[in-house]
């Protein structure tokens, strides 16, 4: 049976016409090498891949084993930045049959033929040759029911899910350790700071963007794991607002708070794989409260995004943001008012000292993932090492301490055993409405309407927890890059800190407001170019180029 991601008639094929069509496009593809000018991966944007697969310059089975022989380089040899936890084994004949495809009928559209890495707590089916295990080897080789719907979208515009990226295990949700390390993937590191932090929970998301593992990947978010690693790693990431995307199929923490979201190398690459993935799914009846079409996002593209926009700037969040951070945010927003922004400054939430005290947001995750864990267990069709609920979790890390609890740095599951100890009670609905109040009522819509702005400027390092709790959407975006002379920090296993670690900004929202959010981003983007002012340090740049691959 043909995967029902295809149209029939796209099936209406004979073997000798594949096999013809590889044979003439691996002929054509050694004469083509020695004239063309291939886009370099490092930075090579999902338009530049696609105009060279549409010219027959390459072909996506050539993107996909370029990728592989980048990620064999630097995954687990040289800096060892352990971002990808396996590849696809299935990857080269999904790329096959899209060549085909696109010789025969032409292209699905942006996303044809372009790998993308996947969060390993996105669900891919047992079929494929991969698993979904939020890094854990509790789940390891459990069998899921279905691709995860954002899977699903990705191949129906013709993506080809290249791998499963490292993560913080369980989305940073099993207790108090180092960003960055799963049981199954190992500790992650920062392609710019050697052995540095590469934030979490999207870690591998991250750092295979960031150095061109893949065209672009998909992260989840429940409190910063979109925004911070990739304001650690010198992308563009977008967390949009609760809803947005569907959940289903992925690993949960919190029903009231993830959310699945790109992470691309520009804000055109992220916003042209949002418009893929966003959308209605009865699986996920948070996603029933959006707008009844979603927009195209490759449209809010304009050079002059900020052009009459007011933004607001809430300065008593800074009180955590190193001096370096704030110097370049502060330079920034001449930038913008160049670009025709209004800036409020200072634009502070009035409840920012209840929201600052709250604990709220504890109460909310901690129960929610007790239940969520549960009923996604639930759902699996196989789960080799037998584990029903989170009792059932803490019970397997310690009998498998070595693998999971590993000394010195990797022991802690405290987040795990005080979610184990919550019910769904009225504390718990009473937090819920509390963190909707706190969040959004009066925090986030309250700003925006008290000062009467479009969105919310600030450095992405302390973005993420108010939008967490309102369920509300940002944007980051790279802003600048910690002086050289910076010191390195001690690795504990990671460096907190240390020369060239980049930072961002970012754009701030009322709920679905992504599409204005873009817009500003692409302006700012475009006006500063700071991604490529600083690359990755030299051994964590891999070297192999479509030039290597073509005809071989």
């Amino acid at each position: 049976m043909p995967p029902k991601t295809l149209p029939a008639r796209r099936y209406l094929l004979t073997v000798f016409a594949l096999v013809l069509a590889l044979v003439c496009v691996s002929h054509s593809g050694l004469a083509v090498a020695e004239h063309t000018k291939f886009p370099d991966l490092y930075e090579a944007s999902i338009a530049e891949l696609q105009d060279g697969l549409e010219k027959g310059h390459f072909t996506s089975v050539d993107l996909v084993k370029a990728y592989f022989a980048r990620i064999e380089e630097v995954n687990l040899q040289g800096p060892t930045l352990r971002a990808v936890i396996e590849t696809n084994p299935s990857a080269l004949r999904q790329a096959a049959e899209l060549d085909l495809e696109r010789r025969l009928v032409g292209p699905r559209g942006p996303l044809h033929g372009i790998p993308i890495l996947l969060k390993d707590n996105i669900a891919t089916p047992h079929s494929d040759g991969m698993n979904t295990t939020a890094g854990s080897f509790a789940l390891l080789g459990s069998v899921v029911p279905r691709d995860a719907h954002v899977a699903v979208k990705l191949r129906a515009a013709g993506a080809i899910l290249l791998g499963k990226a490292n993560l913080s295990e369980w989305a940073h949700f099993r207790g108090s350790v180092p960003s960055g390390f799963s049981g199954r993937g190992g500790q992650a590191s920062s392609p710019y700071v050697p052995l540095g932090d590469p934030s979490g929970s999207s870690s591998g998301s991250a750092i295979g963007t960031a150095i061109g593992l893949a065209a672009a990947a998909l992260g989840t978010e429940t409190d910063g794991s979109i925004i911070s690693p990739s304001n650690m790693n010198n992308l563009v990431g977008i967390k949009p607002t609760v809803g947005l995307t569907s959940r289903a199929g992925v690993i949960p923490i919190s029903a009231h708070q993830d959310t699945v979201g790109p992470m691309a190398r520009s804000v055109a690459d992220a916003a042209t794989v949002l418009s893929v993935i966003a959308g209605r799914d009865l699986r996920d009846n948070f996603t029933l409260a959006q707008p009844p079409v979603v927009p195209d996002y490759t449209k809010a593209l304009r050079r002059d995004g900020l052009k009459g926009v007011r933004l607001g700037v809430p300065r008593k969040f800074f009180t955590r943001t190193n001096a370096n951070i704030i110097a370049a945010f502060n330079a920034s927003l001449d930038i913008i008012r160049g670009l025709g922004a209004t800036i409020v400054d200072p634009a502070d939430f009035p409840d920012f000292s209840e929201l600052e005290a709250s604990r709220n947001e504890s109460i909310v995750t901690q129960t929610d993932f007790k239940v969520g864990i549960k009923q996604y267990i639930s759902e699996l069709l196989e789960v080799p090492t037998g584990v029903k609920d989170l009792a059932d979790l803490i019970a397997f890390n310690i009998a498998h301490a070595d693998e999971e609890l590993v000394q010195p740095f990797w022991t802690d599951q405290s987040e795990f055993i005080s979610s184990e100890n919550t019910t769904v009670n009225q504390a718990f609905f009473d937090a819920v409405a509390a963190d909707k109040d706190l969040g959004a009522t009066r925090g986030i819509n309250g700003t925006l309407q008290k000062f009467n702005l479009d969105a919310l400027l600030l450095p992405s390092t302390v973005a993420p927890g108010p939008a967490a709790i309102a369920g509300f959407p940002i944007v980051t975006v790279p802003l600048g890059f910690l002086p050289p002379n910076t010191t390195l920090a001690p690795a504990q296993p990671t460096r907190s800190s240390g020369p060239n670690q980049p930072f961002g900004i970012a754009f701030m929202g009322t709920a679905f407001s992504e599409f204005h959010l873009i817009s500003f981003a692409f302006a700012y983007e475009q006006a500063t170019h700071n991604r490529l002012k600083q690359l990755a340090f030299p051994a964590a740049i891999p070297k192999t180029q479509l030039a290597d691959v073509i005809g071989k």
